[in-house]
């Protein structure tokens, strides 16, 4: 008689976490545009997995419960820092002795952040995490056609800002 291993639900997310680290610290660093931000998004984001495993209903779908995790670990953050006074620049300047974050000019990452938050997910679940509809909604806790119409108004508007920049 073989015997099969069942894996408790927190090694299921674990080992979830891992296999996907890339994806999630994609995501999360899609918001906050800074690796030291993404990289604790990312340690917060598994910390209230584990903890909260208990309220996940069916485990086939640790996937996009995580990735509504992340999302929402992301939008958690963006809130706190616009509540933090921000230091003058040359402070910071004078204080920077790191290596700064090098992305090069690229328009559609511009374009991408000047979107509205609900916006910039949908386009970057479907497009850089190559989730499907479906799963965007779930993730968002949306309903289908408006993840549609989001990503239909997300496109419109980013072919809106493209072509204003090559005509720059």
């Amino acid at each position: 008689m073989a015997l099969i291993k069942i894996n408790s639900l927190e090694e299921q997310i674990t080992e979830h976490a891992v296999k996907y680290k890339e994806n999630h610290y994609r995501l999360a660093f899609s918001y906050v545009k800074n690796v030291d931000d993404a990289l604790d998004i990312m340690q917060e984001s598994i910390y209230k997995a584990i903890s909260s495993k208990n309220l996940i209903e069916n485990p086939n779908y640790i996937k996009t419960w995580f990735y509504r995790i992340v999302v929402n670990t992301s939008l958690d953050f963006l809130r706190k820092r616009r509540k933090i006074d921000f230091v003058d620049e040359e402070v910071l300047t004078s204080l920077d002795f790191g290596k700064a974050d090098d992305y090069g000019d690229f328009d559609l990452q511009k374009a991408l952040d000047n979107l509205p938050d609900k916006y910039r997910t949908v386009v970057i679940l479907r497009y850089f995490e190559d989730l499907k509809i479906e799963e965007i909604a779930e993730v968002l806790s949306e309903n289908v056609n408006t993840v549609k119409t989001r990503l239909y108004k997300s496109l419109e508007k980013l072919r809106i800002k493209l072509s204003d920049c090559e005509e720059v």
